[in-house]
């Protein structure tokens, strides 16, 4: 389950635990169920249920940061940078 502020997303391959769950929050709390989710915080969700994968892609927020961090001529690594992983 993903909370954000006012919005829940459930996944489950428990199709009468993710009804009962709504059921549940349904009767206690005032809700929408608003159907199928294609992205949730910027992140897509794909489904291929013939194979049972759920994917999530992060592309958008990835190119965000990217645009917001970066300007044409940045080096983010610079050759001869030395790392050292201790």
């Amino acid at each position: 389950m993903v909370l954000s502020v006012d919005d829940i997303l459930f996944a489950s391959s428990d199709i009468g635990f993710l009804q009962a769950t709504k059921k549940f929050l349904t009767k206690n709390f005032e809700m929408k169920n608003l159907g199928e989710a294609f992205f949730v915080l910027d992140i897509k969700i794909l489904r291929d249920r013939s194979q049972g994968i759920l994917r999530l892609l992060q592309e958008s927020y990835i190119d965000k940061v990217l645009d917001k961090d970066t300007k044409p001529g940045d080096a983010l690594v610079a050759k001869g940078d030395k790392f050292s992983f201790k």
